[in-house]
């Protein structure tokens, strides 16, 4: 039987071929893509543990579809530090969550690459990118850069959202999945959880702790959660991925003239 053809992407994933191959691939114009989502983190009891693996592996396919990019596998760990007191949920320290993305960018820039770029699906992992790419900057010359969620999704987000408030399971995200993958989305388990947040910014399922109380792990209102709301959403979140690429691709390094 003949091979199924594959689809026709401008990226290449690197994980698909040799070291003698990733050799002529990684030069110093490339572009390095680093998808980035938690393989188990809460998302309430209607959304899978792995949701931000999903998301990632969706954005990324969508980035290689269109961006002349070298395509890295999916970093599945990192700081995801609110979620701690939810059954499933996993969270590195800060500090090894830094690390992990400078030494994976060091790992490939010894071959040539200057220029890397993070397929950010979190918030709190903002926190530990930033002193990676400080870091990957003074030390290497390497321009590291990474998905700002609130920024690329905030505008849309606002325009579209019913919800009193939230950021987690919520109404926004929740309409993302109904969009690139309803079969991991369960409906009927969805439910309302929002308590205005605390001086302190992790959930916590004691509705006396010091973070902020969520009994289901839902930060906001799903049940408002609709498939259009997604793709406009997801849809902005991809043009920003692909604008922030393109502006890297013209970053200047410091051994540019």
């Amino acid at each position: 039987m003949a091979e199924e053809s594959k689809p026709v992407t401008a990226g290449i994933l690197l994980g698909d071929k040799t070291w003698l191959e990733a050799e002529q691939l990684l030069t110093p114009e490339t572009i390095v893509v680093i998808p980035l989502g938690a393989a188990s983190k809460e998302h309430g009891p209607h959304l899978r543990l792995d949701n931000d693996l999903t998301l990632a592996n969706y954005f990324a396919a969508r980035v290689l579809a269109q961006a002349e990019v070298v395509m890295l596998p999916t970093v599945p760990y990192h700081y995801y530090p609110a979620f701690s007191e939810y059954p499933g949920s996993t969270t590195l320290r800060l500090e090894t969550a830094r690390d992990l993305i400078v030494d994976i960018v060091r790992s490939v820039a010894r071959h040539g690459p200057r220029r890397f770029y993070v397929v950010n699906t979190g918030v709190s992992t903002n926190r530990a990118l930033e002193p990676a790419a400080a870091q990957l900057l003074a030390e290497d010359g390497v321009v590291l850069r990474y998905t700002d969620l609130l920024q690329v999704a905030g505008p849309v987000e606002r325009e579209l959202a019913d919800q009193p408030g939230g950021t987690h399971a919520d109404e926004i995200e929740t309409s993302m999945l109904l969009y690139i993958a309803p079969d991991r989305v369960d409906m009927s388990q969805a439910v309302a959880d929002y308590h205005p947040r605390g001086d302190r910014g992790w959930l916590t399922r004691d509705p006396d702790g010091e973070g902020t109380y969520s009994k289901t792990g839902i930060w906001g209102d799903p049940t408002l959660a609709t498939r259009a709301k997604g793709e406009r959403v997801v849809e902005a979140i991809v043009a920003g991925m692909l604008a922030d690429i393109e502006a890297l691709r013209d970053a200047a390094l410091d051994s540019d003239d």
